[in-house]
C-alpha cells in the first residue's frame, strides 16, 4: 500500500532540505575553526518534522550532494564518501530520526527535552562520524591519527559550538513545534 505525503510535509522536507544545503556554506569562522549550521538545520528539522520526515529530509540533502550538487561543505558527488567528514553528514540521518523520536508524542515539548534530544542526536553524530574519519584518515589516506588527534579534531574543538546550536535548536523549536502541530490538528 502506497503511503500518500502530504504536501505541507513535503514542502517542509524540500525546506529543510534547502536550509541544511545552504547551512554547510554558512561559516562562522573562529580562531580554532571554523563552524556551519548544518547540525541545527538537522535537529531542527527532526523536532519539527519528526523521525521519519526529518530523517527523510536530510536523506534527500545526502542524495542531492552524492548526485553532484555541491551543498557539502567542499562541494559534492559520489567520491564525496572518501572524504573524511562525510561520516558525520551520514550520521545525520539518525540524528534527525532520533531528535524527531525523542520529541514526539507532545503538543508543546518543553526547552529541556528538546535540548535533551539533541544530545542524543550529537551523540549519534559523533558515534559515526568519529569512527569514519578515523577510518578514512587513517586507512585511505594513509595518515596516521591516533585517538587524542581524532577526538581533538573531530569532536572537542566543535563542542561549544554545537551547544550553541542545540540551545538555539531548543528555542526555536520549543516555539515552532506547536505551530505546526495545531496546523496539522486543522488540516492545515
Amino acid at each position: 500500500m502506497r503511503r500518500h505525503i502530504p504536501a505541507r510535509k513535503l514542502a517542509l522536507m524540500a525546506l529543510f532540505a534547502g536550509l541544511t544545503a545552504i547551512g554547510a556554506w554558512l561559516r562562522i569562522p573562529t580562531p580554532w575553526s571554523a563552524f556551519t549550521l548544518q547540525v541545527l538545520f538537522v535537529f531542527l528539522a527532526g523536532a519539527l518534522l519528526g523521525p521519519g520526515y526529518g530523517a527523510l529530509s536530510v536523506a534527500v540533502y545526502l542524495a542531492m550532494g552524492l548526485v553532484g550538487l555541491p551543498v557539502f561543505t567542499g562541494g559534492g558527488g559520489p567520491t564525496y564518501v572518501l572524504q573524511p567528514t562525510f561520516g558525520f553528514l551520514l550520521s545525520y540521518v539518525p540524528a534527525a530520526a532520533v531528535v524527531g523520536w525523542l520529541c514526539r508524542g507532545q503538543a508543546a515539548p518543553g526547552f529541556l527535552r528538546i535540548v535533551l534530544a539533541c544530545l542524543a542526536g550529537l551523540a549519534v553524530i559523533y558515534a559515526v562520524g568519529l569512527p569514519y574519519m578515523a577510518l578514512i584518515v587513517n586507512l585511505y589516506l594513509g595518515r596516521a591519527m591516533g585517538l587524542r588527534e581524532v577526538l581533538w579534531g573531530g569532536m572537542l574543538i566543535f563542542l561549544p559550538y554545537d551547544a550553541v546550536k542545540i540551545v538555539l535548536t531548543g528555542l526555536l523549536a520549543k516555539s515552532l513545534i506547536p505551530v505546526l502541530r495545531r496546523m496539522e490538528a486543522r488540516g492545515g
